[in-house]
């Protein structure tokens, strides 16, 4: 252990104090990439959660509950032109005021660094999960311009995975402002790229936020009418 090198925090650029102790001395150093203050800002996904989107059922009115699902999956399912589509979505984080800039940084401001706080735990689980395909949600050529690269594929590069480019976006309004239902009720928004094999796979979607679903589950019902035998999502926020 190097007690005397100090890291400073990629989001707030504080430093980053050692652990002092014969753990930390004994053990292996790992790379600290986020001071405990802004780390214990993150809050963690966990307990009992809707079976589709992750999302707590501790943060919503019971009346919101269908048993296993929120409202909103429930909706979903019981929808003939969209149910099955999304399989499960994994979130890491509850979107909350803290995660919203750090993200907006790493998303609009080109602050391309920050992705690395979020590849350790990505990776655990992209091997919990085993996928057979990985794939980014794409960007249109208009939007991947503004902000240099694509967000979705910076965080599955971080963790060491090599993103496979099976969709482009057709559709390039900005969903983040439309309701809900503008976001249901939208054409499809990506089609699927020549020659992929996705036959029997189990392809995992990429992206950093999980809002209504519709962005997934438009990209998992182009891949499953392609073939694939299961359509999942891992997402950095719900």
């Amino acid at each position: 252990m190097n007690l005397f090198h100090q890291n400073r925090c990629l989001n707030c650029h504080g430093l980053i104090l050692p652990s002092i102790g014969w753990r930390a001395i004994l053990s292996e150093d790992k790379e600290h990439l986020i001071c405990s203050a802004c780390e214990g800002k993150l809050e963690k996904i966990e307990g009992d959660q809707c079976r589709i989107c992750s999302r707590p059922f501790s943060n919503i009115n019971e009346k919101f509950r269908r048993g296993d699902l929120c409202h909103d999956c429930f909706r979903w399912e019981e929808d003939p032109e969209w149910q099955g589509y999304l399989e499960k979505n994994y979130s890491l984080f509850l979107y909350n005021d803290f995660l919203k800039e750090v993200i907006a940084k790493f998303k609009f401001r080109g602050d391309y660094v920050l992705a690395k706080i979020f590849s350790e735990l990505l990776k655990e689980k992209l091997i919990e999960v085993a996928p057979d395909q990985l794939v980014p949600i794409p960007l249109s050529e208009k939007r991947l311009y503004e902000r240099g690269f694509n967000q979705a594929a910076a965080i599955l590069a971080e963790a060491g995975y090599h993103p496979e480019n099976l969709l482009s976006r057709i559709h390039s309004e900005k969903q983040s402002k439309k309701s809900r239902s503008e976001r249901i009720h939208l054409p499809q928004v990506f089609q699927v790229n020549p020659d992929i094999q996705v036959a029997g796979k189990k392809v995992i979607l990429i992206d950093d936020i999980y809002t209504t679903g519709s962005t997934l589950r438009h990209a998992g019902k182009l891949l499953k009418e392609a073939g694939a035998a299961s359509i999942q999502s891992v997402t950095l926020a719900r």
